[in-house]
């Protein structure tokens, strides 16, 4: 028996310090049939937080399509896995480290990194990718400025170290975020289907093995007391709780725990994230229906006088838990040593079911394993659509006044361009390494990362590749969530597309508020929702993610921001495409409809200061078709350009791939609708791609064959973006509006 330590008056103040409810004690209670200790009500406080457990989130998780043609691994495990052909397979997933980033923005956007990275490598992947997807306040408050640097810095210089390329990403500014940044990290790791590993023990009497770095005090409660509550006015007490990385180790970590799964000489291995030693080890033995029992005098402490539950939560970075034969420990040891890192037995897998911690003779925790990680409680929470929607949806903009002269119009796109959530994200991206490893073909500023599949550095290199994009508008799902998810999902697929690339699966990030405030929990609802029936619609499974609620400050919840992180395949990746435009003479086609929806738009938000209206609408099947479309095309090589039509609208889009190929376009939209219209709508399921002049034909047939409306609307060439009737625009001044405005904001200038 544990060695009571907590008297049965104490444990139920203690607990509810701890996050746990005072029904959830009284659960812990029962399992254990008597007062639980310190040790093990940190242990399952960490093991049913929210962020642990999902109790709030998982009935509705429920809805998501999680298998398809593609999927070798789906949820529950520490990433997802897709076979990409050829017998190779590509790990990816997505996470949040939402709060340790608001109080310290560099060590928490850096070990969001660095965790989800080692998600990857578990399952066998060498990591070779990751993107990112990030929401800050306004860039005039120096705090947020502050804090996009920070985080931003944090991102380069752990993956700079860590030498895995950080190839794409996202980042908007919106009043919602002020209180509370969103930093989702993404990864993505490349292995031989062979070679997929699981989290898992088995084996009673294998031994249970300790790799890399020290454990502190650092991170102790990260999961429970940053992840899983609201902030206030005291966020910046809480940084203790923020873990600290160290890019170098994870290093060491990635290429020894890859030669140890290469050689087989592991049963199972996991990552140490989130609830530390915990998490990972209750994991793993509930998978494997086994026990445990390890003693914390045998972990390597990098801070004197630890007690034992520190030692079981602590989220100290760079730690690795295998399970090993004591045939191969030699080897382990071998290995380990070779690349500079510790290794250390620290218990034994049993075969009695039970997670038993000792100090030394003393037991200070003993409980049924799986309790830790199955038996957290399940909520059903309250719905309710918030009041504001009636308000925000009835908003008509054609009830504004908006420019018509071609002096305004040209005048707003310069404005809308030079937008903090428009204008361009070099400043961000050339401080990140998207070139090591070699494998990147298309880097960070078109619309897709593409990447090669093989291995590079043995010359097995496939012609197959795969490509990227992180996608979500908060600002659509704030104004309808089922909406607004649907087109997270739908931009993501288009931006693949445009890049060449066939949607095959997609991870996610679910950021919301309090899950116990009903109308929260029905915008959580509803995105999940309309998530899943696109996801469906296009035959697209969700294969791994994460759920980030609490994302509160001062009684306020963030826009809902369901982000989606979508994977899909180019069988030939020579046959890529890009936003910029290249040819003079080439044709400028318009794919898809555009209609009279500036609801959300980011011109209603430039020019009018408003976040109102109801937000494009979303057709499904004409987006799916739209994807097919542009796979196609860009396959037979007749496509030179491709670019997606998203936030800013079609004025947007045309200038981005005129400053991106450095080249200008005389365009004529015709007179359907009105200027501001025309240029700014953000009606979805459109594309700007250009083919040569003699190819437009075919396009055209193509394009009928899918059932998308193909209109050329101008041609390549000059020095200027001209749109007939509606605005003439130097080239020169499209790129003054669009290049330089984020780093002038970082750096305080108007």
């Amino acid at each position: 028996m544990p060695i009571p330590d907590l008297s049965a008056e104490l444990a139920p103040q203690l607990a509810v310090e701890l996050g746990l409810k005072p029904d959830e004690y009284e659960k812990v209670v029962d399992i254990l049939g008597r007062t639980p200790t310190i040790t093990e009500l940190y242990m399952y406080s960490l093991m049913w937080s929210e962020h642990c457990s999902y109790k709030h989130s998982k009935k509705t998780l429920g809805l998501f399509p999680t298998t398809g043609a593609h999927v070798l691994q789906g949820p529950g495990e520490n990433a997802g896995v897709i076979g990409v052909g050829d017998g190779w397979a590509v790990a990816f997933k997505m996470e949040s480290h939402n709060h340790p980033s608001a109080i310290e923005p560099y060590q928490g956007a850096a070990t969001g990194v660095g965790g989800i990275i080692r998600d990857i490598f578990t399952m066998g992947a060498r990591p070779i990718a990751s993107l990112n997807s990030l929401r800050f306040g306004t860039l005039d408050n120096p705090r947020q400025r502050y804090l996009f640097e920070g985080a931003v810095a944090g991102i380069g210089g752990y993956g700079n170290c860590l030498g895995v390329p950080t190839v794409g990403g996202e980042v908007y500014f919106e009043e919602a975020y002020e209180g509370n940044c969103l930093i989702n990290a993404m990864a993505v790791g490349l292995m031989r289907e062979e070679k997929l590993t699981r989290a898992v023990a088995a084996g009673p009497g294998n031994l249970v093995v300790l790799i890399g770095s020290t454990t502190g005090r650092d991170g102790i409660g990260g999961a429970s007391t940053l992840a899983s509550q609201e902030f206030d006015e005291r966020a910046e007490d809480k940084r203790p709780s923020v873990q600290v990385g160290d890019p170098f180790e994870e290093k060491l970590l990635i290429e020894a725990c890859l030669e140890l799964l290469d050689k087989s000489l592991l049963v199972g291995l996991g990552d140490l994230g989130a609830a530390g030693l915990t998490s990972s080890a209750s994991e793993m033995a509930s998978r494997g229906g086994v026990g445990l029992d390890i003693d914390v005098t045998m972990i390597p402490a990098r801070e004197e006088a630890m007690k034992p539950f520190e030692y079981m939560v602590s989220e100290s970075q760079e730690r690795m838990l295998a399970v090993v034969t004591p045939e191969n420990l030699e080897a382990v040891h071998e290995v380990c040593g070779r690349w500079g890192l510790r290794s250390t037995v620290i218990g034994e897998v049993t075969d009695t079911g039970r997670f038993v911690v000792r100090e030394g003779e003393n037991v200070v925790a003993d409980m049924p394993a799986a309790t830790l990680a199955h038996d957290a409680p399940v909520y059903n929470p309250a719905k309710e659509r918030p009041a504001y929607l009636d308000e925000v949806q009835a908003f008509d903009p054609g009830t504004l006044e908006h420019p018509a002269t071609q002096e305004q119009l040209g005048d707003t796109l310069l404005r809308v361009l030079a937008s903090p959530n428009v204008c361009s994200r070099h400043w961000i991206w050339e401080q990140y390494d998207h070139q090591v490893m070699l494998n990147t073909v298309v880097v960070p500023g078109s619309d897709a990362a593409v990447l090669r599949i093989g291995d590079t550095g043995r010359g097995e290199v496939t012609g197959r590749g795969i490509a990227v994009s992180t996608d979500c508008n908060g600002r659509y799902c704030y104004l309808d969530p089922y909406t607004g998810a649907q087109i997270a999902f739908a931009e993501a697929a288009r931006n693949v597309a445009c890049s060449g690339g066939r949607a095959a699966a997609i991870t996610d990030c679910l950021n919301f508020g309090n899950p116990e405030k009903p109308e929260v929990f029905w915008t959580f609802y509803e995105s999940v929702r309309g998530l899943s029936d696109a996801c469906t619609a296009f035959g697209v499974p969700v294969i791994s993610g994460n759920v980030s609620f609490y994302n509160e400050s001062f009684g306020q919840p963030i826009y809902p921001t369901p982000t989606v992180g979508l994977v899909g395949i180019l069988e030939d990746v020579s046959r890529h495409c890009t936003m910029d435009f290249k040819h003079e003479g080439d044709a400028v086609v318009l794919l898809g409809r555009t209609t009279h929806e500036l609801g959300g738009s980011e011109y209603l938000k430039v020019e009018h200061d408003l976040v109102a209206g109801r937000p494009p609408k979303v057709e499904l099947v004409s987006e799916r078709l739209l994807c097919e479309l542009l796979v196609t095309a860009i396959g037979t090589g007749i496509v030179r350009s491709a670019h997606d039509c998203s936030e800013g609208g079609l004025g947007v889009a045309l200038a981005e791939c005129c400053i991106a190929g450095g080249v200008g376009a005389a365009v004529d939209l015709g007179d359907t609708l009105p200027g501001v219209a025309a240029l700014f709508s953000e009606s979805q399921g459109r594309a700007v791609i250009t083919v040569a002049a003699d190819h437009f034909e075919a396009l055209k047939m193509l394009a009928a064959t899918h059932a998308t409306p193909c209109t050329k609307i101008g041609t390549v060439g000059g020095d200027r973006l001209r749109v007939e009737g509606m605005l003439d625009i130097p080239l020169a001044e499209l790129r003054e509006a669009y290049l330089p405005t984020l780093e002038r904001l970082v750096h305080g200038e108007r």
